[in-house]
């Protein structure tokens, strides 16, 4: 049997174009702030980086690769249109199916907009429900630095705990 690993994952996305119709999900919830302005994140599933970032996490604790190896890249691999929650749930999955149990993780979202204090909680409660452990979320901006900080686009950063 292994020691519990920490492992560490990152995603970025830019911003869809306006009038795309991608909905903006963000740590698994869906967002309609105004401040939005309605546009999603591009990517091949629903975009959502902060879960993208904790797949990651999870994977790499675990020694198990990375969400392309799991999931495939571009419009045809398995996790194209899935949504994030119901990958994080598969990636669990896969993790037990290996003998490792996801303990705790930790979520940075990283970006202007939408303003993640405001559901904080409801996110913890998502990202934790579909992990099967505890899951905290912070948010900080770059302060106008880089594509996050010029409102393109928005990234995560995540810290994972794996017995």
């Amino acid at each position: 049997m292994s020691a519990p690993a920490v492992g560490q994952g990152f995603d970025a996305h830019r911003f869809a174009e306006p009038g795309s119709g991608r909905e903006l999900w963000l740590a698994g919830l869906r967002w309609q702030e105004p401040l939005a302005g309605g546009e999603g994140i591009e990517g091949d599933s629903d975009g959502d980086v902060a879960v993208h970032a904790l797949i990651d996490a999870f994977l790499s604790a675990a020694r198990l690769g990375d969400i392309g190896g799991l999931f495939g890249v571009g419009s045809g691999a398995h996790g194209a249109g899935m949504h994030g929650l119901a990958m994080l749930r598969e990636t669990v999955a896969h993790l037990n199916a290996h003998g490792r149990t996801p303990l705790s993780a930790s979520v940075t979202v990283i970006g202007n907009r939408p303003r993640m204090a405001t559901r904080r909680a409801e996110a913890e409660a998502a990202l934790s429900c579909a992990a099967g452990c505890p899951v905290s979320l912070t948010a900080t901006t770059t302060d106008g630095l880089g594509f996050a900080g010029e409102g393109r686009g928005l990234a995560a950063i995540a810290t994972a705990l794996v017995d």
